[in-house]
């Protein structure tokens, strides 16, 4: 595998460097679940010094390149991330068909889904939440918190918050498994019928406890997604906050030109 990398004007040379293994991974040179070269193979192949082979293999982590495995080595992604469709995911015809949307979009990928439900109980709204859901904070609400996976692979946690005047009349949302279609299918079973989702998305470093829930590389960017679900009568009737994994997902909106 040749260097390409030249030693042009301006630009440091660990994004040189970095841009030449970007290059090799996307033709497929460097190909999916390979490792990627070595600091010590960059150093000789480069002719750099041990720090800039290091800082060239991290800017592939951001761009959702590769994955680095503790004590292994770091590795070229052997999946495409899953399209998250704003315009299709949240479909009434997927929820009578009993299917969720995180399970009708990973199957639409090619994935195999799974979820592990973290906790379902009352807690005390926070603040944001609260505002969101048009109630004082600290008020009791119910709280339901995944963790999602996709091949195995853990991608995204959310926790669901509901009014509890509406959530303590329907018996199934206080259960792991709320039955086919998800949470919304129940909501709509009783009356709430769905009228928009509202999205607010933010882009930042996760966190230390993300990163461990998440299996990521050390200073992987996470996608904070939060998302309020309003019914025909104009209440919001739950809202869900949700990390991803930013190299797991790209997410697809489509927005009406007109007034």
């Amino acid at each position: 595998m040749g260097s390409t990398a030249s030693r042009d004007s301006g630009r440091a040379r660990y994004l040189q460097i970095a841009e030449d293994l970007a290059d090799q991974i996307r033709e497929g040179v460097l190909k999916p679940g390979e490792q990627v070269p070595s600091e010590a193979q960059l150093m000789s192949r480069y002719s750099v010094a041990q720090g800039t082979a290091r800082k060239a293999v991290a800017e592939l982590r951001p761009m959702g390149l590769v994955d680095t495995l503790h004590g292994k080595g770091t590795f070229v992604k052997s999946k495409p991330p899953v399209r998250r469709k704003s315009s299709d995911r949240f479909r009434r015809s997927h929820r009578a068909a009993g299917k969720a949307a995180y399970i009708a979009e990973s199957e639409q990928a090619g994935k195999t889904p799974g979820v592990t439900v973290l906790y379902v109980g009352p807690i005390d709204v926070p603040a944001d939440i609260a505002e969101r859901l048009d109630v004082t904070a600290g008020t009791k609400v119910l709280a339901r918190r995944r963790l999602y996976f996709s091949d195995g692979t853990p991608t995204e946690e959310a926790t669901s918050y509901l009014p509890w005047d509406v959530a303590k009349d329907i018996p199934e949302l206080f259960e792991n498994n709320p039955g086919g279609g998800g949470i919304y299918a129940r909501l709509e079973d009783n009356g709430h019928l769905l009228k928009e989702f509202t999205e607010t998305v933010r882009a930042r470093l996760a966190t230390k406890e993300e990163t461990s829930a998440l299996q990521l590389s050390p200073g992987a960017p996470v996608i904070h997604l939060t998302r309020s679900a309003e019914a025909e009568s104009g209440r919001v009737v739950e809202v869900c906050d949700t990390i991803m994994a930013a190299d797991q997902f790209v997410l697809d909106y489509r927005i009406p030109a007109g007034d």
